[in-house]
């Protein structure tokens, strides 16, 4: 004889069925909606995704600029690491863009005497090793001690001279406060017609050249001044401030070319401010 089921009881059952069978989710039932068309999204999206991405670079500076004490020193830390990988993916993208004429694994099959010699010219995106070479030959030849120097106003360069037999209004000559440097055959312009005083006792003949590889130390004479960064101007003038570029005479020190020629003038730059020193170190 069965036994009668109240209407709780079944609820109980059909919740412990429930429970044990796996629950299935139809496409359109499923949260993540696994369905072939994506998810819409607005016209500028792209655009958005890609100056969101430029914009990267400036934030980090900005974080970078701003972080201190072990912060700044782990956030640094990062971006080194960041930074080494970067290079060696170019790295290893520039080897990838080689393309070389020798087969990568010597060949099996031998080659025949007229194919011996025959070598077809590398073609890489990359420079040269040659070209390379004689790239930092010639900025090695330009290089000098000091790439950057502060500048200097006309008000410290130059002083007015007034002049005017009685009222002194007039004021276009200009007498110049810094050291200079003038020839062995200089002379001086009439009084009248001077606009630029070079006082005698800031003229200088000779400089403190120190040599890099001798590790040396002599007062050579001053040939001529090739090249002052303030103004072309100063270099007109002869100018010896901080920087200037001047030829000196280093005959004494009996230096010789590759094909025995005595070198006569070597260029040397300024490393001093000879206006407080009181002579000329290069």
């Amino acid at each position: 004889m069965l036994t009668p089921v109240t209407a709780s009881e079944r609820v109980h059952r059909a919740l412990d069925k429930a429970a044990r069978s796996p629950v299935t989710f139809t496409p359109h039932s499923h949260p993540s909606r696994s369905t072939t068309n994506p998810p819409p999204c607005s016209l500028d999206h792209e655009e958005r995704k890609r100056k969101k991405a430029a914009r990267e670079a400036h934030k980090q500076s900005k974080d970078a600029q701003k972080l201190h004490g072990l912060r700044a020193k782990l956030y640094a830390k990062k971006r080194h690491a960041e930074k080494i990988q970067l290079r060696k993916t170019l790295k290893a993208h520039e080897q990838k863009s080689i393309k070389s004429s020798a087969p990568s694994e010597p060949s099996s099959q031998p080659l025949p005497a007229y194919l011996l010699d025959r070598e077809q010219p590398n073609t890489a995106k990359a420079l040269s090793t040659a070209i390379k070479q004689k790239r930092q030959e010639k900025a090695a030849k330009f290089s000098v001690p000091l790439p950057r120097v502060k500048g200097i106003a006309e008000d410290e360069m130059f002083k007015v001279v007034k002049t005017g037999a009685k009222t002194k209004q007039k004021g276009w000559k200009r007498m110049i406060t810094k050291p200079t440097f003038v020839g062995p055959d200089f002379t001086r312009r009439p009084v009248k017609y001077e606009r630029f005083i070079r006082p005698m006792g800031m003229r200088y003949k000779k400089a403190n050249v120190t040599h890099p590889e001798l590790g040396v130390t002599v007062q050579l004479p001053i040939l001529s001044v090739k090249k002052n960064p303030q103004s072309p101007m100063y270099t007109a003038l002869g100018v010896l401030t901080k920087g200037t570029i001047i030829e000196v005479n280093v005959s004494e020190l009996g230096m010789v070319t590759a094909g025995g020629k005595v070198v006569w003038g070597r260029w040397a730059q300024i490393t001093n401010n000879t206006e407080n020193d009181g002579c000329v170190n290069a």
